[in-house]
């Protein structure tokens, strides 16, 4: 029962990181309708930037923030400088320029900062509290549901009671419609974009300290359990990539707990076949439009 318990918890924490990094695939998705691939590479690349202001002034939360803010810039970026110019005629295009980026991400981080691991700090201790003899939540783990619950929250604010987030839906949804109505679909696209990096990036902040560390494929692993998240809750829904973010956790903890690590990835591979197979929409989707 007590491993039972300390595994639960654990994936509940896990689960919460994956959850916040399917929300950052689910905005691409609803804005784009691009599954952005080079998701993890971009969050590296931040993880990156904010390890070199901290190391340089010793501060954390300094380069915690500049993480976030390197986020949005790169989002932006990505967006002006290499997506929009890609054909959307067939869905595929935008998939493989965005393998082409993870590829040119993770060659420069290799350059720049070689190709060992670097410890990744966490702003809080990771030991975590006994209650009855039972190892429970961390204080890092708190910090992670509380960062988590807060992305969510304020997310849900934006797009259900700002004009911005109305105008970032209808974009979305409805473009043309939207242009004609005034709405700069453009600049709309590029801040969900921005969102979206900026959330990957919390999401990187938050799972590397748990991980090896810093090193340019260091989120692929996370990648591949958070895509499963977003597709297992379905790429429109963001209540789905929070629920499914913590099925995948759960998942991951059990598995790893009592069948062992190395049957893990086999585990999240197996939940996302069978979710394409039986429900290739996700399990929160919603019913589809009629085309005409």
């Amino acid at each position: 029962m007590e491993r039972f318990l300390f595994l639960t918890f654990d994936g509940l924490s896990r689960g919460a990181v994956y959850a916040a990094f399917a929300l950052a695939l689910v905005l691409i998705w609803r804005a784009a309708r691009i599954v952005n691939f080079a998701q993890g590479a971009m969050a590296v690349a931040t993880a990156y930037a904010g390890y070199s202001v901290a190391s340089a002034t010793g501060s954390y939360w300094l380069g915690f923030a500049v993480a976030i803010v390197a986020g949005l810039l790169l989002g932006a970026a990505v967006e002006r400088v290499v997506m929009r110019f890609v054909d959307h005629s067939s869905p595929l295009n935008g998939v493989v320029v965005a393998l082409g980026l993870v590829l040119v991400i993770q060659a420069v981080l290799g350059m720049l900062y070689g190709n060992e691991y670097r410890p990744a700090a966490a702003p809080f201790s990771r030991s975590a509290f006994q209650v009855g003899g039972v190892a429970l939540l961390s204080r890092f783990d708190l910090f992670v549901f509380a960062a988590v619950s807060a992305v969510v929250g304020l997310l849900g604010l934006l797009f259900t009671r700002t004009a911005v987030g109305l105008r970032m839906r209808a974009a979305a949804f409805a473009p043309d419609v939207s242009r004609l109505l005034g709405v700069p679909v453009a600049g709309m696209l590029t801040l969900g974009w921005a969102l979206a990096a900026a959330v990957g990036s919390l999401a990187g902040l938050l799972v590397l300290p748990t991980e090896l560390g810093l090193h340019p494929n260091a989120m692929d692993l996370v990648f591949v359990s958070s895509f499963t998240a977003a597709v297992v809750g379905g790429l429109d829904s963001a209540v789905g990539a929070v629920v499914g973010g913590l099925v995948v956790g759960l998942l991951l903890s059990f598995v790893s707990g009592y069948l062992g690590a190395t049957v893990a990835p086999m585990a999240v591979l197996a939940l996302l076949l069978v979710v394409l197979l039986g429900r290739p929409g996700g399990l929160f989707t919603r019913g589809r439009a009629r085309a005409a």
